[in-house]
């Protein structure tokens, strides 16, 4: 019998954010594999499943982390290959920032083996929720951080700016948890080119359980170099501008405007009999 894998979420927040579907496939897995936020959420999803395996024990500090994901892809698919129901449930979103969803799905599907994603409440979904953060307002542009410092990226000051992993900020090793104060003054360096050095930013941490505080610290941006910073900590950077018209654009939407209004005020055939 052909075995198969679907990657499920069970949001941020433990036991409260997981769909009935996520919670379905976790109950019916023959394996489940697990990357968990703590041990009371993986306490959790072994009271659903009795076979339940952790895949944090891959992580080791100064180890390349693309290394380690690879591991934790291969020891999914092997359990797949000898015709298991295997599920690997991952907190938040299993596709975000979750690159061992998407890899063990894309090799799956290579050796022409069943695998789908389920989605689960993300970070990202946290922090609009807790900030008041509508990114249909001024619009949001996200990235990684250490991604955003390697290439040029347009900055947008007129919408909010969400870096994700601030703390790894300018890590080209992929083995660190965590980087110095001589990389962040880096980062604050390049957001300087755009932003006020006083500009209030957010450092945010989505709840893990329900009895936890949401972090929703309010700084300056210089103070980013000194801030406490964890791996699941997001910074947040509001606009510091309004949104600048394009007159271009307007004046020849309202040209078409104008048009469609002749056409429907044009004269009307009357039907003579």
């Amino acid at each position: 019998m052909s075995g198969n894998l679907t990657c499920v979420g069970t949001g941020m927040t433990l036991g409260a954010h997981v769909s009935p579907i996520a919670l379905s496939h976790i109950e019916h897995a023959d394996v489940v594999f697990s990357l968990m936020a703590n041990g009371f959420a993986q306490k959790w999803l072994e009271g659903i499943n009795d076979n339940v395996h952790s895949l944090q024990h891959f992580y080791e500090e100064g180890k390349n982390r693309n290394i380690t994901y690879n591991e934790m892809v291969d020891t999914i698919l092997d359990a797949v290959r000898e015709g298991k129901k295997v599920v690997a449930a991952f907190y938040g979103h299993p596709g975000v920032f979750a690159c061992v969803a998407h890899r063990a799905i894309r090799k799956a599907k290579l050796e022409e083996l069943p695998a789908t994603m389920e989605p689960g409440i993300s970070a990202e979904d946290c922090l609009y929720a807790d900030l008041g953060i509508d990114p249909g307002n001024t619009g949001c542009a996200h990235f990684e951080t250490s991604q955003f410092m390697f290439y040029k990226r347009k900055v947008d000051n007129s919408a909010h700016l969400i870096l994700w992993q601030v703390a790894l900020a300018g890590d080209k090793s992929l083995g660190k948890f965590s980087t110095g104060k001589a990389y962040r003054q880096v980062l604050v360096d390049l957001l300087l080119e755009h932003y006020p050095a006083d500009h209030e930013v957010i450092l945010y941490e989505a709840k893990g359980i329900a009895i936890d505080t949401m972090r929703a610290d309010k700084i300056a941006l210089t103070e980013l170099v000194d801030a406490e910073l964890h791996m699941h900590t997001t910074m947040v950077v509001p606009p510091s501008r309004k949104m600048q018209p394009n007159e271009e654009v307007l004046a020849r939407l309202a040209q078409i405007d104008k048009k469609e209004e002749r056409a429907k005020s044009g004269p009307k055939l009357t039907l003579v009999l």
